[in-house]
């Protein structure tokens, strides 16, 4: 009887103990890294100029101060694949030190400002903001 009750106290101290992680795990610090990840498909209408000019709306970006690291491109011409999909015509990968510096950036002037000058050439934006480890 004892060791039944022993095996059962066990059982329910272990699953409070891993519900815990997993709760504490969904948790977001505020002082991780958080990676910015940006796809802009542009006007169809565009010349390759304008496409390529697009660029300077990247280099105001590097100049607010929270941007830790910002990188962008066009697409690779990697080979065709089900899960591939380079229908976009830039995109941006800019890391912050944490979500503080981020909410920064989404209201910094520099920001504003950029979309403001360059947003008239794209028809799409899709953000992926993510906490990296």
């Amino acid at each position: 009887m004892k060791r039944r009750n022993f095996i059962k106290s066990t059982a329910t101290g272990a699953s409070l103990l891993a519900m815990g992680n997993i709760a504490f795990a969904t948790e977001v610090d505020t002082t991780e890294e958080i990676t910015h990840y940006v796809l802009f498909w542009l006007k169809k209408d565009l010349s390759e100029q304008q496409i390529k000019d697009f660029a300077g709306f990247f280099e105001l970006l590097k100049a607010i101060p929270v941007v830790k690291t910002l990188r962008y491109g066009r697409p690779a011409k990697t080979n065709v694949r089900e899960v591939v999909d380079n229908s976009f015509s830039y995109n941006l990968v800019a890391t912050f030190k944490n979500l503080q510096d981020i909410n920064v950036y989404e209201t910094h002037p520099i920001h504003l400002d950029a979309i403001k000058k360059y947003s008239f050439l794209w028809e799409k934006v899709v953000v992926h903001d993510s906490v990296i480890r």
